[in-house]
């Protein structure tokens, strides 16, 4: 595991029991109750992976219509209130290395990450997304959802480096810090990421979040 790694997953474990109070910002509730809305439709049927579930926030919305669902997370501590959540009768919970996905959780032809991508360093975005490639069914539709950088909404960006990530410093209630790399990145560099490996990509943003989606092709 990368040092990168190890830090976001080590943040996201303590941070786990006060995970969903970002959720709760007033100013963001009316994308939040769009996107509910707007995202279920995608995996009608679908034989969906999930990419960094973490608390099951947006799993909640996904298993109900979905055939089934397996959600892979890091850290164990996010995915046991996952499992307070969500049903697993439609789900199957599992921790794991979002760069290293095991052949033997099968191909799916739907993926979704929520709150993900943007923690992916930008020299590793090109190997996560042919890891989740290989994974993929040839026409699987794939979904990213994020976050926009919103001035007094979203945590200051605090640190850059030379490769061109972003990072914020995070307290928790706690008060210990956190450095999180957290990118925001454009539709044009969304675009060129996943050149060769989708189709039909659209772009969508609301005031406080984005979303990429396109379907797989075959490698």
């Amino acid at each position: 595991m990368s040092h990168e790694q190890s830090t976001l997953q080590s943040y996201y474990a303590a941070r786990a029991s006060e995970y969903d109070r970002i959720y709760l910002k007033p100013e963001r509730q009316t994308d939040l109750r769009t996107i509910e809305h707007w995202l279920q439709p995608k995996f009608a049927g679908a034989r969906v992976i999930e990419i960094a579930c973490g608390t099951g926030y947006w799993t909640q919305f996904i298993a109900p219509v979905a055939s089934h669902v397996w959600a892979l997370d890091a850290a164990p501590e996010t995915i046991s209130i996952a499992k307070t959540r969500v049903s697993e009768e439609k789900v199957d919970f599992l921790v794991g290395d979002a760069y290293a996905l095991s052949q033997r959780v099968g191909q799916f032809d739907a993926a979704f990450a929520g709150f993900w991508f943007s923690h992916v360093p930008k020299t590793r975005q090109r190997e996560f997304l042919l890891g989740l490639a290989d994974r993929l069914e040839p026409g699987a539709r794939v979904v990213f959802l994020d976050n926009r950088y919103v001035e007094h909404s979203s945590s200051p960006i605090t640190a850059r480096d030379a490769e061109g990530n972003t990072f914020q410093t995070r307290q928790l209630s706690d008060g210990s810090n956190h450095k999180v790399l957290k990118n925001f990145p454009t539709e044009a560099e969304l675009l060129e990421v996943v050149s060769g490996l989708g189709e039909r990509p659209v772009f969508t943003t609301w005031q406080y979040y984005w979303a990429f989606e396109y379907f797989a092709t075959k490698l």
